[in-house]
C-alpha cells in the first residue's frame, strides 16, 4: 500500500496575517503590502511510495471513486450526467471514468471503466456502459494536456445557471481571484457527441485550470485528483456567489465592487497554486473517508 508522508516547514505554518514584521505593521498604509513568496501554510502533496505502477493504479482508482462520492455529497452531480477522469499510470494514453447510469453516491473503485481516447472499454466492473461525451471531452483534454492527471465536468446547478450568461467571472472575492485570468468561456453546441467538439473544448481551455461551457456546465483540471475536485467545488460556489451578488447589486441600482488586477493576480498566486488546490481537496477527502468509512474503495 502507498505510504503518505506529510511534511510542513516552520515557514509554511506562518499565517499570512501575522507574517509581517512589527515595523511593517507600524507603517501600515491603506494599500495591502505584498511579500514575494508569501505562504499561508498549505501543505504539499505527500510522497507516495508504490512497489509498481499497478499498485499506483489501484490507489488512483480508489481516489477517483472517492472524488465521485465527494461530488455526490456536495450535490455537484445532476442525474446521470457528468464525469471525472484520471489518467492511468500503467498505460497513460488511457484513463479511468465512471460507468454511465450509476449514481455518484454509489460508485466504488471496482465499478470504474478504463477507456482509450477512441472510447474503447478496456477494463470494467459490474456496469459496462460508457457516456460518449465522457471520452470525447476528457480524451481530448488528456491528450492535449500531459500535465493534467484529473479532469472533472458535471452539470451542477450553480454552474449551469452562471454558464447560461456566457460571461467570465468577476474578481469579487478571494475564491473568485483563484480563477482570475485562469478560466475561459467556451461557446459550445450543448451535448458533446462529436470528436471535434471535444477537441474544441481542449483547445479553448489551453493551459487554464477551468472552463465555463456556455449553456452546459463547468469543467476543471488538476495535476492531482484533489486539485481538480477542489477547483470544481470552489468554481461552483464562486458562480453562486456572483449570481447572488449581481442580483443584489442590480436590485439596489448598482453593481458589485471588483478587486483590482494587481490584487487579483497576487491572490491567485497565493491561493490558486497546485499545492493550494491539493490541500483544499485533501480536506474533502478526509471528510468523505469519515462519512463513508472508505467503502468506496471496494
Amino acid at each position: 500500500m502507498a505510504t503518505e508522508v506529510l511534511t510542513q516547514t516552520a515557514e509554511q505554518s506562518i499565517p499570512l496575517a501575522v507574517s509581517q514584521s512589527a515595523t511593517d505593521k507600524s507603517n501600515k498604509s491603506d494599500k495591502f503590502t505584498k511579500t514575494a513568496g508569501q505562504d499561508v501554510g498549505f501543505l504539499s502533496p505527500p510522497d507516495l511510495d508504490f512497489k509498481d505502477k499497478y499498485e499506483e493504479r489501484e490507489y488512483i482508482k480508489g481516489r477517483l471513486a472517492g472524488a465521485y462520492r465527494i461530488f455526490g455529497h456536495y450535490g455537484l452531480n445532476e442525474g446521470v450526467a457528468g464525469h471525472i477522469t484520471v489518467r492511468d499510470p500503467v498505460e497513460p494514453e488511457t484513463f479511468w471514468v465512471n460507468p454511465f447510469g450509476l449514481d455518484f453516491n454509489l460508485i466504488k473503485a471496482s465499478d470504474l471503466l478504463r477507456v482509450d481516447h477512441h472510447g474503447a472499454i478496456l477494463d470494467h466492473g459490474r456496469v459496462k456502459v460508457l457516456n460518449k461525451a465522457a471520452f470525447l471531452i476528457h480524451g481530448a483534454i488528456h491528450a492535449a494536456r500531459p500535465d493534467v492527471l484529473c479532469a472533472a465536468h458535471t452539470h451542477s446547478v450553480n454552474g449551469r445557471a452562471f454558464c447560461a450568461l456566457g460571461k467570465e467571472l468577476d474578481p469579487i472575492g478571494l475564491e473568485s481571484c483563484i480563477f482570475y485570468d485562469d478560466h475561459v468561456v467556451f461557446d459550445g453546441k450543448g451535448v458533446v457527441l462529436a470528436a471535434d467538439e471535444g477537441d474544441d473544448i481542449a483547445g479553448a481551455l489551453g493551459d487554464k485550470k477551468a472552463a465555463l461551457l456556455r449553456n452546459h456546465g463547468l469543467l476543471t483540471v488538476g495535476q492531482t485528483i484533489e486539485e481538480a475536485v477542489n477547483w470544481f467545488y470552489l468554481l461552483d460556489r464562486v458562480c453562486k456567489v456572483q449570481l447572488l451578488a449581481d442580483a443584489a447589486a442590480a436590485g439596489r441600482g448598482g453593481e458589485t465592487h471588483k478587486i483590482d488586477e494587481e490584487e487579483a493576480v497576487y491572490t491567485r498566486g497565493v491561493a490558486g497554486s497546485h499545492k493550494a488546490g491539493w490541500f483544499g481537496g485533501k480536506a474533502m477527502f478526509d471528510l468523505i473517508d469519515d462519512l463513508t468509512d472508505k467503502k468506496y474503495l471496494l
